[in-house]
């Protein structure tokens, strides 16, 4: 399997913003510390709300938690 960085790159080559949801919140559920993991569910974030998929509220909220509200 790809390392994550290829994976990444592979999905922004591709416009697949499925897979970057996916490929970023992955690394923000396994992440040791707050920064890490909101830095990961900011960039899921992202590409959710570009993509209108529905898991943007939950990202948000996971998000407002940490008091990482924008």
């Amino acid at each position: 399997m790809k390392n994550l960085d290829e994976r990444l790159l592979q999905a922004h080559a591709d416009n697949d913003r499925s897979a970057l949801i996916t490929l970023y919140t992955e690394p923000a559920d396994q992440a040791c510390d707050v920064n890490t993991h909101c830095f990961f569910l900011t960039h899921a974030n992202v590409f959710a709300l570009e993509a209108g998929a529905e898991t943007a509220t939950d990202l948000h909220r996971r998000l407002k938690h940490y008091g990482r509200e924008y």
